[in-house]
């Protein structure tokens, strides 16, 4: 499997990243099965692991520490911070206390004494960015953590994190993990450009937009729409734009005689900014599928035909890039008087 570097850090990572959001009560419940799974992409050539203290309660690391119990050497492990693992309000966000909490916290779960990369789940509105990064470069210092990079982060936090890391002494965000996918290509506009200009390495997930391009005769049908109904319903206009598009791809990849689930990993692949695609099976079949097509590239005619299909930088449902609205406009306190 091809290997890329890291932006910056000198890693060098599977251009395929198991994603483990599945595993665990989200997904799959058989933890047997889960272990095996990430012993099956470890043997195909995936060196890189990516999870979250979010994922099933914790339930997702603590899977993915059995795993690598006796591998991990071997692994260049990411995991994440951020969103709110309780409703108490200091369990969550970029908060000096939170920080340095969660990671231990992690680090319990997963049984290893530092992760190689540690990933800010989403922008926190309400903590100074000097404040969390602070608190990351005292982890990086500390060894638990050898680089540290942000999630769905809107382009302007981006250059923000940016500059506070370079004025004051912190260290900096060294990879970006956004949602990427034919469906969804907002992304191309201006987070990708910063990511390259500032050499950050980008991890992105969801190259199947939710089991759109999964391939499935009914694209609306499947385990997520159960999590996420909205993103479904085909009284919304851009979900009907979606399955338009949807029947045209579906052409395309039989025409260029490939699955669904290859053209729409391998479009994300072949994007010159992106280092790795996150995928995220739920199932020992999904997970072969999947990797059957890490290492297929696809030519300039077939890329071409997908720019006709979904033009570049256009997310055919905007409602799907909801993580990365930025507070102001989705809470009315702050735009009223």
């Amino acid at each position: 499997m091809e290997t890329r570097t890291l932006g910056g850090t000198g890693m060098s990572v599977s251009s395929t990243c198991l994603g483990t959001m599945m595993f665990g009560a989200q997904g799959n419940t058989d933890h047997d099965e889960c272990v095996r799974m990430i012993h099956t992409a470890l043997d195909a050539g995936i060196n890189f692991v990516d999870t979250a203290d979010v994922y099933s309660g914790g339930e997702c690391e603590e899977i993915v520490g059995k795993a690598l119990k006796g591998r991990r050497d071997t692994v260049v492990l990411a995991t994440k911070f951020g969103l709110p693992v309780s409703a108490d309000r200091n369990r969550m966000g970029g908060s000096r206390r939170w920080v340095t909490e969660a990671i231990d916290n992690s680090l319990r779960r997963l049984g290893v004494d530092h992760v190689d990369l540690y990933q800010m789940h989403r922008f926190d509105p309400t903590t100074d960015l000097d404040e969390t990064l602070g608190a990351l470069s005292d982890l990086v210092h500390a060894g638990k953590v050898r680089a540290v990079g942000c999630s769905t982060f809107p382009v302007d936090r981006i250059v923000e994190a940016q500059w506070v890391s370079s004025t004051r002494g912190h260290v900096r965000f060294r990879s970006e993990q956004p949602r990427y996918s034919i469906l969804s290509r907002t992304i191309e506009a201006s987070v990708l450009p910063a990511c390259r200009r500032y050499d950050m390495g980008v991890l992105t997930y969801g190259p199947l937009s939710a089991g759109w391009l999964s391939g499935r005769a009914e694209p609306t049908e499947g385990h997520r729409v159960a999590q996420a109904p909205h993103a479904f319903d085909l009284s919304v206009a851009g979900n009907q734009a979606k399955l338009a598009a949807v029947g045209q791809l579906t052409t395309l990849a039989a025409d260029a005689g490939l699955p669904m689930t290859h053209l729409a990993t391998a479009f994300v692949r072949a994007h010159p900014a992106v280092t790795s695609v996150i995928i995220g099976p739920r199932t020992p079949e999904q997970l072969a599928d999947l990797l059957a097509g890490a290492d297929v590239a696809l030519s300039s005619d077939v890329l071409d035909r997908i720019d006709e299909i979904v033009p570049p930088g256009v997310d055919l449902n905007p409602g799907d890039t909801r993580f990365a609205t930025p507070p102001d406009l989705l809470d009315p306190r702050l735009r009223r008087r």
